[in-house]
């Protein structure tokens, strides 16, 4: 069994490829979307290379700091502008509640392809050409939570088949298997072979930024290999952006040079102890801010102070702390853009759907998620959610 439409999706890639049309992909720019989107691309200019025709392809991500997530309004309009002429755009990790822009988009003359692993809203699914989404409500394929980087696998090995090599295959398994681990993903069924076969002889890794975390940090310092991959997804966790809407993060994983990725991999992990201590200060300030609310059913708070590039992590120690959902955001002047963590036996789709006609915008993962909202409906908002998991809780 296949999931639905992979096969109708990589027919049209290798027809785009093989008529040298202009592909775009467009990832979201978390780990599991870069990754989803540098697995794609290998696997696109594997197939490419395998046919000997030159490939024309170009990635992009919206910069979740100033933009928010997905396929929102600002790129697709600079993918609309940088393209006259349109071309296959494909999206990872997003594109199933992008409704207006995959209508725009395709308005102006893109073949627009989601390959996304999220919860369609109950609106429905947004005007793609095709809908690669294991949790469609018409995919009969039996398991469901594969993070987007498995399911550009899925692609690689529904494009490649019985031409995919033992060694691009591990290669592949790798980045499935880190961002499989750093999307939180239910480690089951098939992500449990994903993730044995990807972590297996990764401390022997031929991609240039993995081979170089292994030659800095001694494992020997760690409990488990488990431990030195979570540290090492923690340090590709950002989200900064070079001037032409290319995340960082793809560079450094596609990076080839092994000498400029072990000076990439320092810089990485510079970083990411200064971003621990913020982290660790900005938690503790929210938790002295709501020290004199826990009698709500829900954390919801916010700042301008605060970055979206913190929240993620900090809402998750929050939850877990208090065993209870969260919502935190950054304002900014007209609306405010936040994260939303929350203990397993909610969903944050769901609840968020109850209340989507107060939100510009919002998408995610039972557990995980997030939403952009007018600052005039914070409080209306607020006090949804507040009504919304009461009922949850039978109160």
């Amino acid at each position: 069994m296949k999931l639905k439409n992979i096969d109708i999706l990589s027919e049209r890639i290798k027809e785009a490829v093989l008529n040298n049309e202009q592909i775009i992909l467009f990832g979201d720019s978390d780990m599991d979307g870069v990754s989803a989107t540098v697995v794609a691309k290998e696997a696109i200019s594997n197939f490419a290379f395998l046919s000997k025709k030159e490939l024309k392809i170009s990635a992009y991500f919206p910069d979740r700091k100033n933009e928010g997530y997905g396929l929102n309004d600002v790129v697709s309009a600079y993918i609309i502008e940088k393209y006259p002429q349109g071309g296959l755009l494909i999206t990872l990790d997003c594109g199933i509640t992008n409704f207006t822009q995959i209508k725009r988009v395709r308005a102006a003359g893109f073949y627009v392809m989601v390959l996304d692993h999220h919860q369609p809203v109950k609106e429905g699914l947004p005007e793609a050409d095709i809908i690669v989404d294991p949790k469609q409500e018409d995919d009969d394929y039996p398991f469901k939570d594969f993070s987007n980087a498995g399911l550009s696998f899925k692609l690689a090995e529904e494009l490649l088949q019985e031409k995919i090599s033992p060694l691009f295959k591990e290669n592949l398994l790798e980045l499935v298997a880190l961002a499989t681990i750093a999307d939180m993903m239910p480690e089951r069924d098939e992500n449990i072979d994903y993730i044995y076969q990807g972590l297996k002889n990764i401390e022997n890794s031929q991609r240039p930024i993995l081979k170089a975390f292994f030659t800095i940090y001694n494992p020997n310092e760690f409990n488990s290999k488990r431990d030195l991959v979570h540290r090492i997804n923690s340090c590709f966790n950002f989200g900064a952006m070079d001037d032409n809407h290319v995340c960082l993060l793809y560079h450094i994983l596609s990076e080839t040079d092994f000498e400029l990725a072990k000076e990439e991999a320092k810089e990485l992990i510079e970083e990411n102890q200064r971003r621990v201590l913020e982290i660790n200060v900005l938690t503790d300030e929210i938790k002295l801010l709501i020290e004199t609310k826990l009698g709500n059913s829900i954390i919801f708070e916010g700042s301008p102070n605060w970055g979206i590039e913190y929240l993620g992590a900090i809402a998750s120690r929050l939850s877990v702390y208090y065993d209870k959902p969260v919502f935190i955001y950054q304002k900014y002047d007209d609306f405010s853009r936040g994260t939303v963590r929350l203990p397993k036996k909610y969903d944050a789709v769901k609840a968020m759907e109850s209340c989507s006609n107060l939100l510009i915008t919002f998408g995610g993962h039972p557990p995980a998620a997030g939403f952009t909202v007018a600052n005039n409906n914070l409080e209306r908002f607020r006090l949804a959610l507040i009504s919304y998991f009461n009922k949850e809780n039978g109160k």
